[in-house]
């Protein structure tokens, strides 16, 4: 997601580097180089224009001071900028109704059925509520039993009438079903529809204003590029919906949309799928977003999703364990298991700061740990409890039981030992020797 806009604008930097102050020359230059990045990135040319002039102005305007570079100042510029651009700050939902009505809108095929049960099971998740989602797509084939599935998936019920085509009817039906059963949310699933479709649209606009809903999502696929925000527009206009959802960010996509679409729409992006598991889905921060485009990392939303993962109880059981030199690769297949669940691989490592830059051309596989969990799954119980009983023989049959060489059974047994080490090691200090080897490593010089 903007590796390309990331590098693009960080040889635009680069221009200033080595300049003494901002001119209006060297500004120029390198503003003319950030218009073209961001127009290769499919922003609208219009908001291109824009962003770049209100940069030339604050930039102009600034007096820069003796500790900061140009380039520097001239990052901040343009990071506060594609803050402000994408919205400011993040937009919560409505959900202060009982139950809150969530419906949802977009064309086919932008994902709407999956992020409706993305939705579903973060808003179950993370704020404990008790979500019922009503299958309102009548016309597509099999969509009733897609909802079905995905609300099996995530964990909470579906509501649905076979053979009933009046979409109003169902939901209202659903509406008062969520009321008698104490339901919290409802999240209405419609049909995808084009905005030239005069009948489909009706239909919507009508299905909005017969349930009045507390939030309307528009959810458009981010990687059709400037089309999304085109018809974002178009369903804005006939819709007046609440929000926007950008479906697919983890795609081979330019970002675009993620940047034009709040100018365009004036509607805040609410949320952004990345990935395809279900808990791929995040509240959309345009500071964290514009730190991700400036190759700063995203340490806030890093730290996030590990708490969303983390089982208090969990862990301090396994620092019991820890701390007895007890930790064996049943802890460690667990810990493996909660990465995993915080999403891509590769994109939680873009998460740290300078690290997304050094992977660019790295490809992470999501299944990288599927080696180590195939060594570990082929020891006995027993082994996999006492790793210090596993002999010569013992690897030999585990690594053919794992459909793996010998070589990779003893790289993960050392690569554990070192880990089971370290983590002894970390959890023996108390907070002022942690204090003091962080100050250290800090003050390390790089080779």
């Amino acid at each position: 997601m903007f590796e390309n806009l990331s590098e693009r604008l960080e040889r635009s930097f680069k221009i200033l580097k080595g300049e003494g102050k901002i001119t209006e020359i060297n500004v120029a230059e390198t503003l003319k180089d950030v218009r073209r990045a961001l127009l290769d990135a499919d922003v609208n040319y219009k908001v291109a224009k824009q962003f770049t002039d209100t940069v030339k102005q604050k930039a102009m305007g600034m007096n820069v001071l003796t500790a900061i570079k140009p380039s520097q100042l001239m990052v901040k510029i343009v990071h506060d900028e594609l803050t402000e651009l994408m919205g400011g700050k993040a937009v919560e939902l409505n959900l202060e109704n009982r139950p809150a009505i969530i419906l949802m809108s977009g064309l086919q095929g932008s994902g709407k059925t999956t992020f409706t049960g993305k939705l579903a099971k973060m808003l179950k998740d993370r704020q404990h509520k008790k979500p019922l989602l009503v299958a309102c797509d009548v016309y597509r084939p099999a969509a009733i039993e897609q909802l079905k599935v995905v609300a099996e998936t995530v964990g909470v019920d579906v509501y649905t009438e076979e053979g009933n085509k009046n979409v109003v009817e169902i939901a209202q039906n659903a509406i008062r079903k969520a009321k008698q059963e104490s339901y919290t949310v409802v999240i209405v699933d419609t049909a995808g529809r084009l905005a030239v479709d005069e009948e489909m649209m009706n239909e919507i606009s009508n299905l909005k204003q017969a349930i009045n809903p507390d939030e309307t999502l528009f959810v458009v696929d981010s990687m059709t590029g400037q089309d999304a925000v085109n018809t974002a527009k178009e369903f804005n206009d006939r819709l007046d919906f609440d929000g926007v959802v950008l479906t697919k960010l983890d795609g081979d996509t330019r970002g675009g949309a993620a940047l034009s679409i709040r100018t365009v729409v004036t509607k805040p992006i609410k949320f952004v799928g990345t990935g395809e598991k279900m808990e791929a889905i995040d509240v959309f921060h345009p500071e964290r977003m514009a730190d991700r485009i400036l190759g700063m990392g995203d340490v806030v939303s890093l730290v996030e999703r590990a708490q969303q993962q983390f089982d208090e109880k969990q862990a301090r059981e396994l620092e019991k364990k820890i701390r007895k030199n007890k930790f064996d690769f049943n802890d460690f297949m667990a810990q493996i298991q909660q990465i995993k669940k915080m999403g891509n691989i590769k994109e939680l490592a873009g998460m740290i700061p300078g690290v997304g830059k050094a992977l660019k051309d790295v490809d992470i596989d999501d299944n990288a740990f599927k080696g180590i969990e195939a060594i570990i799954n082929s020891m006995t119980p027993k082994e996999r409890s006492n790793p210090d009983i596993i002999n010569q023989s013992r690897k030999i049959r585990i690594a053919k039981g794992s459909g793996t060489k010998l070589e990779e059974v003893n790289r993960l047994l050392k690569q554990f030992d070192q880990t089971k080490k370290m983590m002894k090691m970390v959890s023996g200090m108390d907070k002022g020797k942690m204090a003091q080897m962080a100050a250290a490593m800090k003050n390390m010089k790089r080779p």
